[in-house]
């Protein structure tokens, strides 16, 4: 189980980190886009690569947040329910939270590849997008493998 959470931690401190590059990255070019617009020279596709990297620093912070247990949670019912109840509704959660994101992983791998098989490209810029769609995926992954050490944390009683 310490294995787990440490190969988690360090692909959750990663991620994170790409996650920080692409946040800088998105800040320069945003900014960059207003000041030039002042001088009428904006950036051609400054939207699509927003939108792009955007989509990468959501999908990178998913498996941090999950983590952190910093998801927003609506425990309005649970919260009057004994503890062993609710010790079981987390791990079924956590393994609901597992397949679930691990199937919109795998979904968007199978879609990534349909783009890269198909040539694919964005609509301003013409430049490939697939990679982008495999670094979401990835991000899901980590998502669903971190809820998976969670729920065997859960399973075993060891301290989240």
């Amino acid at each position: 189980m310490k294995y787990l959470d440490m190969v988690n931690n360090f692909l959750n401190k990663i991620l994170m980190f790409l996650g920080g590059i692409a946040v800088l990255a998105l800040m320069l070019l945003a900014t960059g886009n207003v000041v030039l617009r002042i001088f009428h020279l904006p950036f051609r596709g400054t939207y699509e690569i927003v939108s792009f990297l955007g989509a990468v620093v959501i999908a990178f912070a998913l498996g941090y947040t999950q983590k952190r247990k910093d998801h927003i949670v609506v425990d309005i019912l649970t919260e009057k329910f004994p503890p062993l109840a609710k010790e079981a509704i987390d791990k079924v959660a956590y393994l609901a939270i597992t397949i679930f994101f691990g199937i919109v992983a795998w979904q968007l791998y199978v879609w990534g590849m349909k783009i890269m098989e198909s040539s694919e490209v964005s609509e301003t810029l013409k430049i490939v997008f697939h990679p982008y769609v495999f670094m979401v995926a990835a991000g899901f992954i980590i998502l669903s493998f971190t809820a998976f050490v969670d729920f065997l944390k859960n399973l075993f009683h060891e301290e989240a």
